[in-house]
């Protein structure tokens, strides 16, 4: 099912309508929270926070909210007013925002805990990683987090006709599909293929060039720039377990590729610049499941404990809020039960009418500008229609099958949406329920 574009349709239902988030309570509570970072884990977590009754105030070193999802993902991705209007939703609960605030730098982290009763850090991980190659520090060598920054800026950056971009996943289809919207030619090569089949098809329909495995060895320069990129090709040969493949160059098979400019995309780092307590000792904030760290009353999230998608950070946030809410009110943190999972065999697929998957549309090669989003939603009734092709695994969705099939009558049928009541004192257990279930609902042990 399309999930995503069902959830998409739905936020944008929201935007277009003004409708407006909602508390969970009414009153407000005293404890006061701090958050570093309004990116996707420092809004989730205020969001969270602020809806709960609590006082939150976000700190943000830059000038503008949104983290990755503003300064690191393009404008064709995620158009700038959908994102100012899901932040605008946050703040209109109440979330007060400080922006151009760096804490260790404006304010102190201890200034922090000493103010605010928890704090969580989402600061991100804004600093791209060198190759340590000959050359990087050209001055037309750039970092895929530098870059994205500037453009989305609206900096004006001057690639030239010929980008090499060196990585091979979500992050430099990005910057590879930024400079040929820039008017380069672009040529993109990794030790192996990490973007998603989506972002990878887009950058090929739009000319970029991809190959892989293969991995620079150092910058060629000229008059004081950097000119092309040596690389070698690479096979990836099995390892003694078999379990994983070693990279290996292959003899013989170096190339050069000249360029204007070369664009470094193979991940990014936290930058702990006045937060050099909160780091575990290789670079990143360690955190429980519930984003709590080593410090008494700081929390973590997002790429500075690991780097993920906006989603997880997202989601961390949310469990951090969880976690400084049960701090305050003395309630000991439970993770709900894990749902059992429901394998193909345990459902009717031959119930259900064939019905193709509706997939979101895009637009032409040809009309994609710097700032044009390239996939488009649903309408409302084709996410209708994709919301029908959902099996509704493991739950009841009343269909009364079960009550059909049952030779015994031990279904009594309520109103819709109350599902059945079984009468157990008459059940001989014959499983023609069970097996009947289109959705795998009904379980006999």
């Amino acid at each position: 099912v399309a999930f995503k574009a069902i959830e998409r349709m739905i936020g944008d239902f929201g935007i277009a309508n003004k409708l407006r988030l909602s508390r969970l309570v009414t009153q407000p509570r005293a404890e006061k929270v701090a958050v570093i970072g309004a990116g996707p884990a420092g809004l989730s977590c205020a969001y969270q926070l602020v809806r709960r009754g609590y006082a939150v105030t976000v700190f943000e070193a830059l000038s503008e909210p949104g983290g990755m999802l503003r300064y690191g993902i393009p404008g064709f991705r995620l158009p700038r007013e959908v994102l100012a209007a899901e932040i605008g939703r946050i703040l209109d609960l109440g979330v007060e925002l400080k922006c151009n605030c760096a804490v260790g730098k404006e304010v102190s982290l201890e200034q922090l805990r000493q103010e605010y009763a928890a704090v969580f850090a989402g600061i991100g991980a804004q600093k791209g990683i060198s190759l340590n190659l000959a050359g990087e520090d050209a001055p037309n060598v750039f970092s895929a987090i530098g870059f994205l920054r500037r453009v989305n800026c609206g900096e004006k950056v001057d690639v030239g006709n010929r980008v090499v971009v060196v990585g091979a996943g979500g992050t430099a289809c990005d910057v590879a599909r930024l400079s040929r919207r820039l008017g380069a030619e672009v040529t993109m090569l990794g030790l192996e293929m990490n973007a998603t089949k989506s972002e990878a098809e887009g950058a090929r329909e739009e000319g970029v060039r991809i190959e892989y495995p293969a991995v620079p060895l150092e910058m060629l320069r000229r008059n004081g720039c950097a000119a092309g990129v040596r690389f070698v090709r690479m096979r990836l040969e099995p390892t003694d377990s078999g379990s994983t493949l070693h990279p290996l160059p292959v003899a013989g098979s170096e190339f050069d590729l000249e360029a204007n400019s070369i664009i470094v995309a193979v991940r990014q780092q936290p930058d702990f610049r006045g937060l050099e307590t909160l780091p575990n000792g290789n670079g990143w904030i360690k955190t429980d499941d519930w984003g709590r760290t080593a410090i008494d009353g700081i929390f973590a999230g997002g790429d500075g404990a690991g780097l993920g998608i906006a989603t997880v950070a997202i989601a961390q946030g949310r469990l951090a809020a969880e976690a400084i809410d049960a701090r305050f009110q003395g309630r000991k943190l439970e993770k709900p039960p894990a749902l059992p999972a429901i394998p193909t065999e345990k459902l009717r697929l031959d119930w259900y009418p064939a019905a193709p998957r509706h997939e979101a549309q895009r637009v032409s090669v040809a009309e994609r500008e710097l700032g044009t989003e390239v996939e488009l939603g649903l309408t409302e009734a084709e996410v209708l229609e994709e919301a029908k092709r959902c099996m509704s695994c493991g739950m009841c969705m009343d269909c009364e099958t079960c009550w059909m099939y049952c030779s015994n009558n031990c279904f009594v049928r309520l109103p819709k949406g109350e599902h059945c009541r079984i009468k157990l004192e008459v059940c001989n257990g014959c499983k023609k329920c069970a097996d009947a279930c289109p959705s795998g609902y009904i379980e006999l042990s």
